[in-house]
């Protein structure tokens, strides 16, 4: 399981990169959320109608499906930058140094290469869906109200290519690591005492903050 990480940022090129497509990974993940919460308004709506008024929301599956990729794909590159992705820590937290360096390269080097396959295949997968000469740009619709389903292909690609571009700056930074000894925005293991301290230190700034506010 995914434990309790840091991450390291600096002024340097690669730190300036992470800090850049953290930006647009936020906003995806923010996308998901959002997602998340319109299918559970939407779940609300139907019920309601098909209580009340015995009109539920038509094509209420038809939304759902669309939503999907949203939900499932829109974080994932969010996700690994935080290193919040299940992984064997008992093992990745048991090393230290270069060596975990160099494992956590080889590692995500694997996930990279996969991931770009990936991008390949559901980049193919959106084609075969999409035509500018079909009604709606679309070979293919739901079942029940005959949405266009490109739309919801297209979200797979584009959130594996963010995924594959956070992954090249994780192989960049681990291989840096390797060189140097010291990570730069990459996902770190931290103890349960670092990361309570960490915590601590948020809750005493978030105080601050607010007591500042507070005193305007």
């Amino acid at each position: 399981m995914a434990g309790a990480v840091n991450v390291t940022t600096d002024t340097s090129v690669l730190s300036r990169l992470d800090q850049q497509l953290l930006k647009a990974e936020r906003v995806l993940a923010l996308c998901s959320g959002l997602a998340v919460f319109g299918l559970m308004v939407l779940a609300v709506v139907s019920v309601s109608g098909r209580n009340f008024f015995n009109a539920p929301v038509p094509g209420y599956v038809d939304y759902i499906e669309q939503a999907m990729p949203l939900i499932a794909f829109m974080g994932v590159a969010y996700t690994q930058r935080d290193g919040g992705h299940i992984r064997m820590d008992m093992l990745v937290g048991a090393l230290k140094g270069r060596f975990l360096y160099a494992v956590e390269l080889i590692t995500t080097l694997l996930i990279l290469i996969l991931m770009v396959l990936l991008v390949w295949g559901t980049w193919a997968h959106f084609q075969r869906s999409f035509d500018f000469g079909s009604p709606m740009w679309s070979r293919d619709s739901s079942m029940d109200i005959a949405l266009p389903i490109w739309p919801a292909k297209l979200l797979a690609p584009v959130a594996f290519s963010v995924l594959s571009a956070r992954l090249a700056l994780q192989v960049w930074g681990y291989g840096r690591a390797v060189v140097t000894g010291h990570a730069v925005a990459v996902p770190l293991p931290i103890d349960a005492a670092t990361a309570a301290a960490l915590e601590a230190k948020a809750v005493e700034t978030n105080d601050r903050k607010e007591a500042g506010h507070g005193t305007d």
